[in-house]
């Protein structure tokens, strides 16, 4: 069999990950959770994967019976039809045949044979993978919970001395708790559904190291995915610290020459002041000098975008067309952030994103599903992920004033930023204008002024200097000749 380092996959990359590779061979695991939670699926992926690295699998069904469990594998596209399947499920037509007061026969409430059924499939079949679902229906066969968890010791024994890899499931409830079976097993891990939506989690994982924490799990048409949350410290490469510009030189002046590679801009203002125009003049500009660049908007559809960039002149459609320019709309009510997370990861390491704009935080935020208060610490990750790996970072942030006191960010992401470039509205003589001025930047040096700002049918205009205004940051400036 396998020795101790090899490592029995799951078949979900996201949780095999979590695992650091997969289970431990010739061990016992517990997966627990409520109904309808996913474990069976779990299941169908473990066995299935086993099916395909050419090994032996056993399903041992206390709840379903054989025929329902292949059914239901099918719809979700999984083939069990080289995994045994041993069939413990209750049998109604002898409760109907025989009006007796349990679904069982007699000779299946007596646990012997229950075990000689088991241990005869386990002679014949010699499985690899074994997978007991659920493992705490066999409680209900048992004279006591002492003989119950007797009866699981050895099985697990027997099972594991035999070179089997094991995986049970648990449905704890209030009056039958699952907590011993943890003591039983090599590991523990959980399934949960909230309002929040979907999680899975190790509880515990001897032998091995594992990434702890809740991480998001879905379940759709083709089974289980499982999003591990990002965890910055184990990313790192080599980049060369050079400026890159935006393609409007008014605005490189502004920032010093440009933003460093690697950095993080924040650009903040009040809606429609023009921040994603902003961000997309970085974008087409790194794509045009052949980098690759991707943009996930929150805030409107790809169209929107396409029709919007067409319209001030920002050869989006071009750069589309090419594959240097990826859009993606995200709708945040559908999505948690550690999935949004595994999207920029895969824009970054499969597609060589190396600028990416994410537009705007507000929807972001959405994602986090009520638990706005996680909003800094999940962005956080995410943005040192993208530095520590030389990618470079445009956020668009909306403020929520148009006028009156200054406000860098609405979020208290600021301390995020290596660079902070805020857009914002002026009333001038009855007027209203647009200004854009540099608050920081952390790598260099910026030009410190104001200056105004316009979107036109070719882009992004920035004017001189605003030295004849006072009180710009207030929203409502003054001239001082009027003084």
């Amino acid at each position: 069999m396998s020795t101790i380092d090899t490592r029995i996959p799951l078949g979900i990359g996201g949780a095999d990950e979590v695992l650091h590779g997969g289970l431990l061979p010739a061990r016992s695991y517990m997966l627990r959770g409520e109904a309808g939670t996913g474990k069976t699926i779990f299941g169908f992926h473990y066995l299935t994967t086993g099916v395909a690295a050419g090994e032996s699998c056993l399903f041992v069904a206390f709840e379903e019976p054989a025929d329902d469990i292949r059914e239901n594998a099918e719809t979700l596209g999984f083939d069990l039809d080289e995994v045994e399947i041993l069939d413990l499920s209750p049998d109604a037509s002898k409760f109907l045949e025989e009006e007796q007061y349990s679904v069982f026969a007699p000779d299946e409430v007596e646990n012997e044979s229950v075990t000689d059924r088991i241990v005869e499939a386990v002679e014949r079949v010699d499985p690899d993978r074994v997978f007991v679902d659920p493992l705490t229906q066999l409680q209900y066969l048992s004279a006591d919970d002492y003989q119950f968890r007797q009866e699981v010791a050895g099985l697990m024994s027997y099972l594991e001395n035999r070179g089997a890899t094991v995986l049970f499931t648990t449905q704890p409830t209030p009056s039958r708790p699952d907590d011993d079976l943890q003591y039983l097993c090599d590991g523990a891990l959980a399934l949960e559904r909230s309002e929040y939506g979907r999680s899975f989690s190790v509880l515990k994982f001897r032998g091995s190291d594992f990434q702890g924490g809740s991480h998001t799990l879905r379940i759709d048409g083709t089974g289980v995915s499982v999003y591990p949350k990002l965890v910055p410290g184990e990313y790192d490469s080599d980049f060369s610290v050079e400026r890159v510009g935006s393609g409007v030189d008014e605005l490189d002046s502004l920032l010093g020459g440009g933003i460093e590679r690697g950095s993080v801009t924040v650009v903040s203002g009040p809606s429609g002041v023009g921040k994603t125009t902003t961000g997309t003049h970085f974008l087409t500009e790194a794509a045009a000098r052949g980098e690759t660049a991707a943009a996930f908007l929150f805030e409107e559809t790809e169209s929107s975008f396409r029709h919007r960039s067409d319209a001030i002149g920002l050869p989006t459609e071009e750069l589309i067309a090419d594959g240097d320019l990826t859009l993606e709309y995200i709708e945040p009510l559908s999505i948690s952030s550690d999935e949004f997370a595994h999207k920029v990861k895969t824009a970054v390491e499969d597609e060589g994103a190396s600028v990416v704009m994410i537009d705007g935080t507000a929807g972001y935020r959405l994602s986090l599903r009520g638990r706005e208060d996680e909003l800094v610490s999940e962005l956080h990750a995410l943005v040192r992920y993208l530095r520590n790996v030389g990618v470079t970072v445009i956020l668009a942030e909306e403020v929520r004033s148009i006028t009156g006191e200054f406000q860098p960010s609405s979020e208290n992401i600021s301390y995020l930023a290596d660079n902070i470039l805020f857009l914002r509205y002026l009333e001038v003589r009855g007027e209203i204008r647009k200004a854009v001025g540099v608050l920081k930047k952390r790598l260099g040096d910026f030009e410190p002024t104001l200056r105004e700002l316009r979107i036109t049918g070719d882009g992004m205009w920035i004017g001189d200097p605003l030295d004849d205004l006072r009180g710009v940051l207030t929203g409502t400036p003054e001239w001082r000749d009027d003084d």
